[in-house]
């Protein structure tokens, strides 16, 4: 018997339809476009609007429909639905729950994953788990990020980095050898104090203090949270290749994080990858957190072809990252 393993044979995505540029920062905060690009590849970020919708949810909803129609797949078929997400829609109540509802995925259980820009990363190894178990056929992962909602825009060292939007894959067995390959997923406590949030959870809650001292809009300290991510994005993407004993010639695409230019960068020189097969559209969305890998798969699907070679690759606030090794199934 072949071993059952977990493909990707669908995906969606979803941005809100306001463009926030370069230009407009320059009106909002001290920066201008030539630095915003040369430092991040940045040019624009999509922002939602409350006149188009609001939530992380609402972005979610959208991306599982962009997939739903696409695949043209009945909802009640969908058993699982997970949200990779950094800014669920309330602390308590699960965004995926709502989501799957609203969807019409009711025969589905649901619950959100965090674990800041590799959030999806870890729910590819979680949707994966639950197919080869055998005991589920299809699991809805959904990347969603309202970023927006947490940025200080008095802020540069953030406002220009982060945007909105939501990206979808279907997970199903595959008996032909294809799908999640490998995988090493990685974290670091001690990373927190570098990149997240101060207030709003157990640790400080809300207080009239916390509001006025701008404590629920999320902080990094740059130069550090940079030095790690170039580091250990190149280093786990590296270590998956030759874990499977994959040459460069071998890579088909390389799926990065949607951080910064540079890091990409950095990530697909240690590979020894050609421009060519690194998947950017930083410039046109900035970082979507959650969102960044899902959207890369929705927006170059066309280019992908049945056994293409997907290396995955993502850092975040934690300090979470890691690296997936999957095969393209469609």
């Amino acid at each position: 018997m072949s071993k059952t393993t977990a493909a990707i044979t669908a995906v969606g995505g979803y941005v809100p339809k306001f463009v926030m540029t370069n230009n407009m920062l320059e009106e909002m905060v001290d920066t201008n476009d030539e630095w915003i690009v040369s430092r991040t590849g940045i040019k624009e970020r999509r922002v939602l609007r409350p006149e188009e919708g609001n939530g992380t949810s609402y972005l979610a909803i959208k991306a599982a429909e962009d997939l739903i129609q696409k695949k043209n797949i009945d909802p009640k078929e969908i058993d699982l639905v997970i949200i990779a997400t950094a800014t669920p829609d309330s602390m308590v109540a699960s965004t995926a729950a709502f989501v799957a509802s609203e969807i019409g995925a009711v025969n589905a259980f649901a619950y959100d994953l965090l674990a800041a820009c590799s959030s999806f990363l870890f729910g590819m190894s979680t949707a994966a788990s639950y197919i080869e178990s055998g005991r589920y056929k299809k699991v809805l992962l959904i990347g969603a990020d309202k970023m927006s909602s947490i940025i200080d825009y008095t802020d540069r060292t953030t406002c220009i980095i982060f945007g909105d939007g939501a990206g979808a894959a279907l997970f199903e067995p595959n008996e032909e050898g294809l799908g999640l390959q490998d995988e090493y997923l990685r974290s670091d406590g001690k990373g927190r104090q570098f990149l997240g949030m101060d207030a709003g959870g157990s640790l400080m809650p809300a207080t009239e203090e916390t509001v006025k001292n701008r404590k629920h809009f999320i902080y990094q300290e740059g130069k550090t949270v940079f030095k790690f991510a170039v580091s250990n994005m190149a280093d786990v993407a590296e270590r998956i290749m030759k874990r499977n004993d994959l040459e460069h010639t071998d890579v088909s695409w390389l799926v990065p994080h949607q951080a910064n230019k540079r890091i990409i960068d950095a990530t697909a020189n240690r590979m020894g990858l050609d421009n060519s097969k690194v998947l950017m559209n930083i410039e046109r969305y900035g970082n979507t957190t959650s969102a960044t890998l899902p959207l890369l798969l929705a927006d170059f699907e066309s280019k992908f072809k049945k056994g293409d070679n997907l290396v995955f690759a993502a850092f975040g606030g934690g300090f979470t990252w890691g690296s997936i090794y999957l095969k393209w199934a469609y």
